[in-house]
């Protein structure tokens, strides 16, 4: 399989972790024999308040530590689809991978040449082609298409896809950071310097999304990948959490309550202020094995 850019994070929190818990805790480095670590998750979907139907889809593969939001769009059947084949195609692709004689799950190798980040990768992409596909061949379901926000937990690395603008967090102790960038065109206006990160969240564009699954044939997805440790929390979650609740307050919640409650805090926040879209949230502990 070609390997293709993938970002690696050395610092996550671009040097705002405390001296004592800075790079060292997240350099990019093979397994050498300390704690082996797994994924404790939790998972739930809300249709929210002003919607009549729920295009979001999620994944929680506990066996895999494979977990996947998807924001689908283009109608009550269109984007119910789009979301649903991305989350059975990219587990159906992994789960695949796991089986086939040369299974990358079984290579222990350091985060920068471990084969999974292209397999992730390519599952975004076999989801985009058959979405596409079965646009194609259904009149009703034309133009659909998703966001995937997916993560994969391998011992001490976390590996994530990503295409459109549900997003993914690292929450480590007090901090936390916001994993990928959106693919948005508001996102594209602020590095741009065009809006500040403050008018961006009242702009009448912020649901205009410049990457999508499924949409075209093709998508370019973003693969990134960081080592985490005991104690380090992810959050994948909808643009129905992200545009209504701060990221502190993320950080609050995922750090104060029991992970099994951490998703439906959050949708109760979400909902508080509205819930104007629907929201999926999952919440993906790391815990010493």
């Amino acid at each position: 399989m070609t390997r293709r850019d993938v970002t690696f994070f050395g610092d996550p929190f671009n040097g705002l972790l405390p001296q004592s818990n800075s790079a060292s805790n997240v350099r990019l480095v093979a397994n050498t024999g300390g704690a082996r670590l797994k994924a404790v998750s939790a998972g739930l979907t809300d249709v929210g308040r002003k919607r009549n139907h729920n295009e979001d889809s999620y994944l929680v593969d506990e066996d895999l530590q494979l977990y996947v939001v998807a924001d689908g769009m283009g109608g009550h059947a269109g984007g119910g689809t789009a979301s649903r084949i991305a989350v059975e195609t990219i587990d159906r692709e992994m789960r695949g991978a796991k089986n086939a004689p040369d299974n990358p799950f079984g290579a222990e190798a350091s985060l920068q040449d471990s084969p999974l980040p292209e397999y992730l990768r390519s599952a975004v992409e076999k989801a985009c082609f058959e979405i596409f596909k079965q646009a194609q061949e259904d009149p009703r379901l034309s133009g659909m298409g998703t966001t995937v926000i997916s993560l994969l937990v391998r011992g001490e690395h976390a590996l994530f896809g990503h295409v459109g603008d549900s997003r993914a967090y690292l929450v480590r102790g007090d901090l936390i950071q916001q994993v990928s960038e959106d693919h948005s065109l508001v996102n594209e206006q602020i590095k741009a310097g065009m809006i500040t990160a403050e008018e961006a969240k009242h702009s009448r564009y912020k649901n205009i999304i410049t990457r999508s699954v499924g949409f075209e044939e093709e998508v370019q997805v973003d693969v990134m990948g960081l080592v985490t440790r005991p104690g380090d929390f992810f959050i994948l979650c909808s643009d129905g959490l992200a545009n209504l609740v701060e990221d502190k307050e993320i950080q609050q919640v995922v750090s104060s309550v029991p992970l099994k409650d951490a998703p439906k805090k959050l949708i109760d926040l979400a909902n508080e202020r509205g819930g104007d879209d629907n929201i999926t949230v999952i919440v993906v502990g790391t815990v010493e094995a």
